[in-house]
């Protein structure tokens, strides 16, 4: 636009008209005050209050003094980049887990596992796997609307009677109620979490 009106000088209207923009649009000059005292403090209550969003700031500075509108207070919070930090997630073991290692015999691990489903009538069903780590074979598979922990503990019962007890049950937080009648069974129960 400047261009044309300096180098080949043409009319600010003929100019405008080439282009297809309204003269007033290239005359505006905005009036919107400076906001930069806004800006600093907002950046400096949302850095003291991570938590709060701009609704909350927006509180705080009227309580300072500070007459804004709430759109207004949105669009800097937005232009600053500003949002509301998310709270920290389940803490997780530091490095990498070492890999468990493989059974070389039947019976040295068990891994149970709880499956769910629905039927086409709404109601879920539960199935609770039992599986030998060595030879990948289901030792049971236990399926009902509701499976207790002593529901659990029955059907464990039920396979040591079949085939021994393994040297170690893994599993991923399902037996935790349970730790301490199958400790007095003599049967080691570690809770394996799967490493994500």
């Amino acid at each position: 636009m400047s261009w044309a009106i300096e180098e080949k000088g043409y009319s600010q209207r003929r100019a405008c008209g080439l282009i297809g923009l309204e003269p007033k649009t290239y005359r505006y000059a905005s009036t919107r005050g400076d906001d930069a005292a806004v800006r600093v403090r907002l950046r400096s209550l949302a850095g003291e209050r991570r938590r709060f969003g701009y609704r909350r700031l927006l509180i705080l500075l009227r309580r300072e003094g500070l007459a804004l509108n709430h759109k207004k207070l949105f669009r800097l919070y937005r232009e600053e980049r500003l949002s509301v930090r998310k709270r920290g997630g389940r803490k997780r073991a530091l490095g990498t887990r070492a890999p468990a290692a493989v059974p070389q015999e039947p019976n040295q691990r068990w891994s149970l596992d709880f499956v769910s489903d629905t039927l086409d009538d709404g109601r879920r069903f539960r199935i609770l796997v039992v599986v030998d780590d060595c030879t990948r074979e289901c030792l049971a598979l236990v399926v009902d609307t509701s499976l207790s922990g002593r529901r659990v503990t029955r059907e464990l019962d039920r396979i040591i009677k079949g085939r021994g007890k393994p040297l170690m049950i893994v599993s991923d937080n399902v037996l935790r109620s349970e730790e301490g009648r199958l400790a007095g069974q003599q049967v080691s129960v570690r809770e394996h979490a799967l490493a994500a």
